[in-house]
């Protein structure tokens, strides 16, 4: 057995599923055992940001972790900006990069790098195997290490040789060890300071999002009055329905600051003490008032037992009260205009299926729909947690991949799905169900806004050229079909229902083009 398998056979013992790959050279090895041990299904990406984005998406769902499989230093670097996003989201992903045999490293042929420095920024745990022997058992390690609490990117690098040399065989992979609690003084001290606290507020993340925990966190806010908060960016949601509601920090510093300008107990339950995107002229970095801030359950932290103790303490009621009553979802948009954000927003969260999982990659254009889909059926909402755009469509790719029986919505901004259109051809290749609504606004208009915010008024030609999209326009329409996805362009809020409703209502892969 070489070493390659013995590590395909310890990936699949390990409960490992799928492997998003965009293989070379130094991983014809590791391809070959994939049809040798089977059981790990191969998913083929045409550029290494969509695998790793789509082992994010994955991750996301499933709570365990994909493997990708990379080319080389250069292959690594294509995926990295979206494995930023996935150890934002604190996501499961076991990465495996092929390298130089280990006798050819020091002769520096052309695509030699040096991997490890690649890794390391966005890598919770980095390794390169140092002989075929130690394969299996590296590939073990890296499992476990992704499966820590709360979930991490591992990355062991594999050279040439120990692919394909004799094995060790399959090694066992030890069992994650379970979230650790916060302890009881804690709990008590936060209790305190609720209690007395005028206008206390929860800022939640990871698995504070989830059914359960939002149903604990609900219970806390009825016992204090605590307003529910969630990060800006968060790497998943369940909303919709009698679920417990949250409201999502602002993204702009000053509506941010805003928000949080009243709230006199700031407790961090799966967050960070919320910071600016950007440092701006003259502002704070701090988005919370000051000494606000309550550090209570770390991301680490079992964070739905963290809640329910704080609850107990708290005297707070045996369920989560129901929440009030939503604003009705908006009316379908109508008439012959052209279609708006708002109209956009509105007709989607009407239109979605229960169950749906919608990645949020919309820009500008997605704050309407997610303030009107807190009245739609139940459903997923991941966003875009690192800022690294072009994670929308891979995301949605995984997600798809880890939920076949439910509908993926990838809500896409034009600008940034340009970067990873290519995922596309893999849920045509894979027959993924994934409905792509594309805002189609023809700019960077995030930069736009930017620029209006840094005080240019008018800019001038140069600047113009660099946020602007429309010269010549992306042909989305054209673009999906090239890559064997069905698409169609809508241009009136008269046709956006009825475009919505006939991808919506298919199974497979489709496009629909809005322009805004």
């Amino acid at each position: 057995m070489t070493g390659a398998e013995s590590l395909i056979l310890t990936a699949r013992q390990a409960g490992i599923e799928v492997c998003f790959a965009n293989p070379g050279t130094t991983e014809m090895p590791l391809v070959a055992a994939l049809d040798r041990v089977p059981g790990v299904r191969a998913v083929l990406g045409l550029f290494e940001g969509v695998c790793t984005g789509a082992a994010d998406g994955y991750g996301r769902m499933t709570g365990r972790p994909a493997l990708t499989l990379l080319h080389l230093g250069p292959g690594f670097a294509n995926g990295i900006a979206n494995l930023h996003n996935a150890r934002r989201a604190r996501t499961p992903v076991v990465n495996l990069i092929g390298d130089q045999a280990t006798w050819h490293r020091d002769h520096d042929a052309p695509l030699t790098s040096d991997i490890e420095s690649l890794a390391r920024p966005v890598s919770g745990w980095v390794r390169s195997t140092r002989h075929p022997g130690e394969l299996a058992t590296d590939l073990a390690d890296a499992v476990a290490a992704a499966r820590r609490p709360p979930g991490c990117v591992a990355t062991l690098i594999a050279p040439a040789d120990c692919q394909w040399e004799e094995g060790a065989g399959p090694a066992p992979t030890a069992a994650p060890a379970p979230a650790p609690r916060v302890d009881a003084d804690t709990v008590a001290r936060v209790a305190s300071r609720l209690r007395g606290a005028e206008r206390p507020a929860l800022l939640l993340g990871g698995a504070a999002l989830l059914e359960a925990g939002l149903a604990a966190a609900g219970r806390v806010a009825a016992a204090c009055g605590a307003r529910l908060l969630c990060e800006t960016f968060p790497a998943r949601v369940e909303r919709g329905g009698s679920r417990t509601r949250v409201e999502r920090l602002p993204y702009f510093p000053e509506q941010a600051r805003e928000t949080l300008s009243s709230v006199d107990a700031l407790v961090l339950v799966g967050a960070k003490d919320p910071v600016s995107f950007f440092g701006y002229p003259g502002q704070p970095s701090e988005l919370a008032a000051a000494d606000s801030a309550l550090p209570f359950a770390a991301p680490e932290h079992d964070l739905v037992a963290a809640l329910e103790d704080l609850a107990v303490a708290l005297d707070a009621p045996a369920r989560a009260p129901a929440p009030g009553a939503a604003a009705a979802l908006p009316a379908l948009p109508t008439g012959s205009g052209p279609v708006t954000p708002d109209a956009l927003g509105a007709a989607l969260a009407r239109l979605q299926p229960e169950g749906a999982i919608v990645m949020d990659e919309a820009a500008t254009s997605g704050l309407p729909y997610f303030l009107a889909a807190d009245a739609a059926p139940p459903h997923t909402y991941l966003a875009l947690t690192g800022g690294a755009i072009g994670q929308g469509l891979p995301c949605a790719t995984g997600a798809a991949v880890a939920c076949p029986d439910r509908k993926v919505i990838a809500f896409q901004a034009d600008g940034s799905g340009a970067y990873t259109l290519q995922s596309l051809w893999t849920q045509a290749r894979e027959g993924l169900d994934v409905t792509t609504v594309l805002c189609a606004n023809r700019a960077y208009r995030i930069l736009q806004v930017e620029l209006a915010r840094a005080g240019v008024a008018e800019p001038g030609p140069a600047a113009r050229s660099l946020v602007d999209l429309s010269s010549p326009p992306l042909d989305w329409v054209q673009l999906a079909g090239g890559l064997g996805v069905p698409a169609e362009r809508v241009e009136t809020c008269e046709a956006l229902a009825p475009a919505l409703e006939r991808a919506l209502s298919q199974p497979g892969p489709h496009v629909v083009e809005v322009l805004l």
